[in-house]
């Protein structure tokens, strides 16, 4: 997905406007059309970054880039001296350009590459959406108001890139920035005029949206994940708030029913739209927004909000959970931020009801009798608000889930508690092992669920059960019309990564296959979907 319309630059020039002239950079340099990291995508034209991967040096590849129509390779000192080594170099004229920090260069190189350095009239209005749940929602429900007020829109994110009504599967939740500009320049070449994006804290550690500048930036909250790269809390906290700065935004509205979003709307760069969607604490600041007269609505919520000068909307949210009354607050309160007239947009809700969008694997909705749902909660606190959420009057609440291989191994044992102590049967079962042992994953998740019923007397069954199709088989066989069966930790995904193969597995469709097989209804046809 890239523009056709980008006209060649000279690499000299685009190296100037991002501080990188002189230094050795020859003013000969060859005019460029695109850039990526990756030597599979290389179009006749590109620059080709090589930069140090977790076990590769993009070097590696440089010849492979060269004989796709790379003109220009962008590196470091390390990656040239690889490049010089390789039999391809030899006689080669295409010129390796070395500057000190490739990656922080890539970001702004891109923009300035494919015309979107200086948003006015070269890129779409970009809502960015950061925090540990809540960024995939969030920005479908963006989406869905934006369209409900009559842009043409775009949406990066975890489940897929959509450049209008083309629709392509994520690899990351944030793609890499050569990857996000060239977007973004080919979403400004078909007319989209607003666009939400995922941004994750591995987007900001690597550089992945260098160069952008978004309009509004939203935070949903932050809690236990991603430990394995950011090592402590602190550090999570400091990767996210470097987005809330006016390099990368304008202006930001900020959650604050958690103490990390009342830290981070004191400590933005920028300005601040408070919003506040649960009950606050003795002694805490008035929020800007503040969500009230919260009331069941079919499978949702109907709800206000309320501005600290007597302003209101009246929202309804159609997908389960108290925490999607967040998502969708805070969506409504990005795009009042952007400018949009607060008639304008009660207008576009009453209309529209554009919150009851389905979210690919986010509290979907399978069956009714049981409920049957499949969601992506794969860390604590994510878990603890979706099982909390789905319990019914008189029924039981079936969870079934498993923890990641290769990633934050503290959590796995936590996980585990919080099912056993909002279960009335737990199946602990396997996630995505990766290259780790699959049994030593579930016995950290079986076990952290046991300690919790035995020290808190818990009536919960704990069960182990693998492969992960015959834990939803158990689960449903197990079930009740009058119960919940939750599968969780996976959501959208359609493939589980065992040992570096791809098992093709669908939650939703093994769900729909175990439901039917039981005698029970589904609401849609089996299929794989992203």
């Amino acid at each position: 997905m890239r523009p056709t319309g980008v006209q060649p630059i000279p690499l000299a020039s685009a190296l100037g406007r991002i501080g990188l002239a002189g230094s050795g950079i020859r003013a000969d340099l060859p005019l460029v059309s695109g850039i990526t990291l990756d030597s599979r995508s290389v179009q006749h034209g590109d620059v080709y970054a090589a930069l140090q991967g977790g076990t590769r040096h993009g070097a590696d590849f440089a010849a492979a880039a060269v004989r796709s129509g790379a003109v220009a390779i962008l590196t470091d000192e390390a990656g040239a001296e690889l490049y010089a080594q390789a039999p391809a170099a030899a006689g080669s004229d295409v010129p390796v350009v070395v500057v000190p920090d490739p990656r922080r260069a890539v970001g702004p190189l891109a923009g300035v590459i494919f015309g979107t350095t200086d948003r006015d009239g070269a890129a779409p209005a970009l809502f960015g959406v950061t925090g540990t749940n809540g960024k995939t929602t969030t920005t479908y429900f963006l989406d869905a108001l934006l369209e409900a007020l009559g842009r043409s829109t775009g949406l990066i994110g975890t489940i897929e890139i959509r450049a209008g009504r083309e629709a392509i599967p994520s690899a990351l939740t944030t793609p890499e920035s050569p990857q996000v500009h060239s977007l973004l320049a080919l979403m400004h070449e078909r007319g989209i005029d607003a666009a939400s994006m995922e941004v994750s804290s591995h987007a900001l550690e690597f550089g992945r949206v260098d160069g952008v500048r978004f309009e509004v930036a939203g935070f949903t909250n932050l809690t236990q994940d991603h430990l394995d790269l950011h090592g402590t809390m602190e550090d999570y906290f400091a990767a996210k708030a470097t987005l809330f700065t006016p390099e990368r935004c304008r202006r930001a509205v900020v959650l604050v029913d958690d103490p990390w979003g009342r830290r981070l709307a004191a400590a933005a760069e920028v300005p601040v739209l408070r919003l506040r969607t649960e009950p606050a604490d003795e002694g805490d600041d008035v929020a800007d927004w503040t969500v009230a007269d919260v009331e069941p609505s079919g499978l949702g919520h109907s709800f206000a909000l309320v501005g600290v000068s007597g302003e209101r909307l009246v929202l309804r949210c159609g997908l389960p959970g108290g925490f999607n009354v967040s998502n969708a607050a805070l969506a409504t309160i990005m795009v009042l931020a952007s400018g949009v007239r607060l008639d304008e947009l009660q207008h576009a809700l009453d209309r529209h009801d554009p919150f009851t969008t389905e979210v690919p694997g986010r509290m979907q909705l399978v069956g009714e009798e049981p409920a049957s749902i499949v969601d992506f909660a794969h860390n604590p606190d994510a878990l603890e608000r979706t099982l909390a959420s789905v319990r019914r009057p008189g029924g039981r609440v079936i969870s079934v889930f498993g923890a990641t291989g290769q990633r934050d191994e503290s959590k796995r044992a936590v996980m585990g508690a919080v099912g056993a102590r909002l279960s009335d049967i737990l199946i602990v079962t396997d996630d995505d092992p990766h290259d780790e042992d699959d049994a030593v994953i579930r016995r950290a998740v079986r076990q952290g669920a046991e300690a919790a019923v035995q020290e808190e007397e818990l009536a919960c069954e704990v069960l182990e059960i693998f492969p992960r199709g015959a834990a939803i088989d158990r689960a449903v066989a197990r079930a009740t019309p009058a119960d919940t069966v939750i599968v969780a930790g996976r959501g959208h995904e359609v493939w589980q990564e065992v040992r570096g193969v791809d098992v093709p597995l669908d939650d939703r469709v093994e769900l729909r296959a175990a439901l039917t097989r039981y005698g029970f209804s589904v609401l849609s046809a089996p299929r794989i979907e992203s």
